[in-house]
């Protein structure tokens, strides 16, 4: 059991032995204005009758998800998803699995794990994948920490045109490593980072971008490989909308060395933002450097086949200050929602799906760009996502559109000062041509 100090004496005398003056000194790199300093504002005790009561209330006011067409994109994706992942994942065995300690109990759990492993593989062009992190932003902070760790080097690119919530979690990741980031500026024009204005030094662990990036433009991952491998750094490809490897070519056959994402759009509903699944691929010579667990095919005496754990370099599996992470769990989960989304869609289906979201994308590119006083921000191929820039206030365009139950885009001007007359618009293949036909008309009477 783990013991907690209660009196004031004994939590003063852990402090010193930290050499810490008091608790608030251990929160100093939160910001003043987002410490609470009052007590919670929470209602006096209910009844669970009372409580049920109140949340059917609050339930009664939300937006059904049908009402609106969701337009929206940015990392968390409107996907259609096939009842059988519901179905399968509802299995006992599945939802209430945890760690496959023991392999002799838990073969279909590792099974399907295995399997999700070699999805991912075949998706991404890479050799070896875990299973699995915990959403796309921390599988790329631990992308970095694997390229620092391969090269020992503690230099980072990083192209401003990756999501920008992802780039935060790098900055907190690295704060107190030692490790410096450089920002790569993306092309004005095409919105995509131009290979020939990146500049890697001697001192460069790794480049990384995103593609399809934050806009939806596609990144020219062969030439920017080419520009890392030049200095003997690693390519780091990350990937928001994973539905877009239906179609375009494999990071890994380009010249990526980590390929990273989130998964969601692979069966997982949109759920308020989690639980998402990290993706996370690489060479098979930097294994021993990836975080995570790898769980691998086995033959016993009588050459059955067998599956088993065969690497887990976590801080928990003894290797303690040696551990190349320092996550505790994984999305087994939903890494097993992913696999038999995959396994249902096959090759063809999800290219169906990718072929079908980038169809109906260039369709209302097209047809916005037309609009008086609407344009298209870049001019770089985009996926599924575009950036559109509006002579009307954008607050007022996305207001007026949201009256007629459409969510129409994000605004970029929080992340992208420079762009805060533009919106990022998304469309999959949850959008119906009487959709975009609505979307269009609310733009042609502003």
């Amino acid at each position: 059991m783990r013991y907690i100090p209660n009196s004031p004496e004994e939590r003063a005398e852990m402090l010193r032995e930290i050499g810490c003056p008091t608790i608030e000194h251990l929160f100093r790199s939160i910001p003043e204005k987002f410490r609470l300093k009052e007590p919670l504002r929470l209602p006096p005790a209910r009844s669970e009758a009372e409580v049920l009561a109140i949340f059917r209330e609050l339930a009664a006011r939300n937006a059904a998800a049908t009402e609106y067409a969701l337009f929206l994109g940015a990392g968390a994706y409107h996907h259609f998803i096939p009842s059988v992942v519901d179905a399968l994942i509802s299995r006992a065995e599945f939802a209430t699995v945890y760690t496959p300690y023991q392999p002799e109990i838990a073969q279909g759990t590792l099974q399907a794990l295995f399997e999700y492993q070699t999805l991912i593989c075949q998706l991404t062009g890479m050799e070896v994948a875990n299973a699995s992190l915990y959403d796309g932003s921390t599988a790329l902070a631990e992308a970095v920490l694997m390229a620092e760790r391969v090269t020992r080097r503690r230099e980072i690119l990083l192209a401003r045109s990756v999501h920008p919530e992802y780039r935060q979690v790098i900055a907190t990741y690295t704060r107190a490593l030692g490790v410096t980031l450089r920002l790569l500026e993306y092309d004005p024009e095409t919105g995509s980072v131009d290979p020939r204005a990146v500049a890697p030094s001697a001192e460069t662990a790794a480049l990384i971008v995103q593609s399809p990036n934050f806009f939806g433009v596609i990144e020219d991952i062969a030439a920017l490989a080419e520009r890392a491998h030049d200095v003997g750094a690693l390519l780091i490809v990350a990937i928001t909308e994973p539905i877009s490897l239906g179609l375009l070519r494999p990071p890994g056959e380009l010249g990526a060395d980590i390929v990273v994402g989130e998964g969601q759009s692979f069966g997982l509903p949109l759920s308020f933002g989690g639980p998402y699944l990290g993706i996370f691929a690489t060479r098979e010579r930097f294994v021993r450097q990836m975080p995570g667990r790898i769980i691998g095919q086995a033959f016993d005496q009588h050459g059955r086949r067998g599956f088993v754990m065969t690497l887990a370099t976590r801080e928990q599996y003894i290797r303690r200050e040696k551990a190349t992470s320092n996550i505790c769990t994984s999305q087994e989960l939903c890494a097993i929602m992913a696999a038999i989304y995959l396994s249902t869609m096959g090759p063809r289906g999800l290219r169906e799906v990718a072929e079908q979201n980038a169809q109906k994308a260039a369709y209302l590119a097209r047809e916005i760009a037309r609009q008086s006083g609407f344009r298209l921000r870049f001019s770089g191929s985009h996926f599924n996502e575009f950036v559109v820039q509006s002579e009307q206030p954008v607050a007022l365009v996305l207001d007026r559109l949201r009256e007629r139950k459409i969510l129409g885009g994000l605004p970029l001007g929080p992340y992208y000062p420079e762009l805060r007359d533009c919106f990022l618009v998304c469309v999959t293949e949850m959008i119906s041509r009487s959709m975009m036909e609505t979307y269009l008309r609310v733009l042609d009477e502003l």
